[in-house]
């Protein structure tokens, strides 16, 4: 019994925080929503182009906002009451879902707007997640940090097991427009869950938004080596094994489009397994080695998945590396959460996201344009894998204190300095 317990999910934070439960239900069924749109967005280009690097270039419409608006909503996140920002946003995304429903409904839909909607989403989505990152840790205590951080990605996990392969189902049974309408329907819930959400106000004499309060984040996270290096394992391992520009196009040699979202919800399986068992980070104080040696594997996985030659094993693959990253991202939210004072938690928000969507973005369009060389698909898939689990390696050697990482030593420090914060803006 203590054993299973110790290897169980700990489900503490939703018991003893209302808030809590508010913002996880509203998250699970507004990503199950936007995980449908994941896979049609792409699957719509791929139909309407027939071209993979048009397809990755959703990445470069997604990366350039997001380069901006991740800095500017994790200044505005330090300053405003992060649930009505948090909200504000959800509204503006359902707008932008609302755009591409109308299109879908369109004789001819408009190959460009695709493209618009890619950019204004990343747009919006760097406004709202560092609000909704600095937000979720006020609601729950200290100590229940990785509990409140597997239960966040399980909820993503659970949307991405079934709204991906539903995605799937729907796109091969159904028109386009429905696809939309029902992640259009998925907001109504997300809203009403924000709404009823108490306001978590900026902490005391927090900084304005400026240029300054943003180098001011800047120069925090260049301080503190193993933030920076959390960062540069993510980004690695998510360039060079993230192929899921490719999907459409691996999906036609495995099945054809009722296979599509299997591809995009397999990794979700393994994270929901290595979720269920994730008892077990709470008693590793080495995060930054556990960082490093999940992405390898997680490279080892996407290897696997551009070797194989059948669905079944693809499908396992992919699972593996799914496990390897939720591994690797159990333990570098909670080295984020313990080492971040809270008035710097916005801004430092922000420069997370941008650590884990410049690298999806920028390896869809790698994927993208190495498919088109003489590797094609399945060796720009594999090539890449080895690339990562290569990176993993010299990461570990060039960064040091990112390995030594300890989270007691590391708690201690961001204790000290919520101190002296609140010490400092007393005294105002």
């Amino acid at each position: 019994m203590t054993s299973r317990k110790r290897l169980s999910l700990d489900l503490t934070p939703l018991r003893t925080s209302r808030d809590f439960r508010l913002v996880f239900t509203g998250g699970v069924v507004t990503s199950f929503g936007s995980f449908i749109s994941y896979v049609t967005i792409p699957y719509q280009v791929a139909k309407l182009t027939d071209d993979p690097l048009m397809v990755g270039l959703l990445g470069v419409c997604e990366l350039a906002p997001l380069l901006i608006m991740a800095f500017v909503g994790g200044a505005l996140a330090d300053y405003l009451d992060r649930r009505l920002l948090v909200r504000g946003s959800e509204l503006a995304l359902a707008l932008v879902c609302g755009l591409l429903l109308i299109n879908s409904l369109s004789a001819e839909p408009h190959l460009w707007l695709l493209y618009i909607a890619a950019f204004l989403t990343a747009a919006i989505a760097g406004l709202q997640r560092p609000a909704l990152e600095a937000m979720v840790p006020r609601l729950v205590t200290p100590e229940q940090l990785p509990a409140t951080m597997a239960l966040q990605s399980l909820g993503a996990q659970f949307a991405q097991l079934f709204g991906m392969p539903l995605a799937g189902i729907l796109l091969a049974s159904v028109d386009l427009a429905w696809v939309y309408a029902i992640d259009l329907g998925t907001f109504v819930v997300s809203l009403i869950c924000l709404t009823l959400v108490k306001a978590v106000p900026p902490p005391p004499a927090a900084d304005r938004p400026s240029l300054s309060s943003v180098v001011t984040g800047l120069r925090y996270a260049k301080s503190r080596p193993e933030l920076l290096g959390t960062y540069l394992v993510d980004i690695n391992a998510m360039f060079f094994g993230m192929p899921s520009a490719l999907y459409p196009f691996l999906a036609e040699r495995l099945g054809g489009a009722g296979v599509l979202g299997l591809l995009y919800a397999a990794p979700a399986v393994g994270s929901l397994l290595a979720t269920l068992g994730s008892g077990w980070t709470a008693r590793v104080h080495r995060h930054g080695l556990m960082v490093l040696v999940a992405a390898a594997f997680w490279g080892v996985g996407i290897t696997g998945v551009g070797l194989s030659h059948t669905l079944w094993f693809t499908l396992f693959c992919l699972a593996f590396a799914g496990a390897a990253d939720m591994i690797s991202g159990i333990f570098r939210m909670t080295l984020w959460n313990q080492t971040i004072p809270d008035h710097l938690r916005g801004r430092l928000a922000g420069i997370e996201m941008l650590s884990y969507t410049t690298g999806p973005l920028t390896g869809q369009l790698r994927s993208g344009l190495m498919a088109r060389t003489s590797l094609g698909v399945p060796g720009a898939i594999w090539m890449g894998g080895v690339f990562c689990v290569a990176g993993c390696a010299v990461l570990g050697a060039l960064l040091p204190k990112l390995v030594s990482y300890d989270g007691e030593h590391g708690m201690a420090l961001k204790k000290a300095a919520d101190e002296e914060w609140a010490a400092s803006a007393a005294a105002r």
